[in-house]
């Protein structure tokens, strides 16, 4: 996993606490494709947007890395990010014997957010995930269906919320 973090680096983008910048300006092509709020029961919980490094006018590319940055509306503990991440995975089908390997992995990678702070999970499809807080790298997962069922919370047809997911797929004006 450590070829994948050296691979982000080397693509330009350290995903820096000033993500639009960062990756506006990295050679990697990383552009934003779409955004939108997260809220439960009228609770705003986060701003989700997701990147993604294809060259303009491209269909979305399931194939290409993206990024999907969330920046944080109010407190959360690491139990209540891992538990929420683990019971989506769940009921888009993800099986007991991989969850309970991906919740150790969670377990080890989110950190506590406080409002207005940021987490970045970076998805390198068929490889596995990154991902960052504040910036700093903070854990990787080597595992292309974690990856895949991890970023599915969002962007599956089946997402729990379809509005965020459409805001976040939404194709960007050329």
């Amino acid at each position: 996993m450590k070829k994948l973090l050296v691979l982000l680096l080397l693509a330009g983008s350290t995903l820096v606490h000033a993500l639009p910048e960062a990756l506006r300006a990295s050679d990697s092509g990383w552009r934003q494709w779409g955004s939108g709020e997260m809220s439960w029961f009228g609770v705003a919980l986060y701003r989700a947007t997701l990147w993604v490094a294809a060259p303009p006018g491209a269909a979305f590319p399931a194939d290409a890395p993206s990024a999907l940055q969330l920046e944080y509306r109010r407190d959360i503990a690491r139990e209540r990010l891992v538990q929420s991440s683990v019971g989506e995975m769940r009921r888009l089908g993800a099986d007991e014997a991989q969850l309970q390997r991906w919740q150790a992995e969670l377990q080890r990678v989110l950190p506590n957010v406080q409002e207005g702070e940021t987490i970045v999970g970076v998805h390198y499809p068929g490889r596995g995930a990154a991902f960052f807080y504040g910036g700093v790298p903070i854990g990787e997962i080597a595992d292309a269906e974690f990856a895949r069922a991890f970023f599915a919370i969002w962007l599956d047809s089946r997402s729990r919320s379809p509005a965020l997911r459409a805001a976040l797929l939404k194709r960007p004006e050329l």
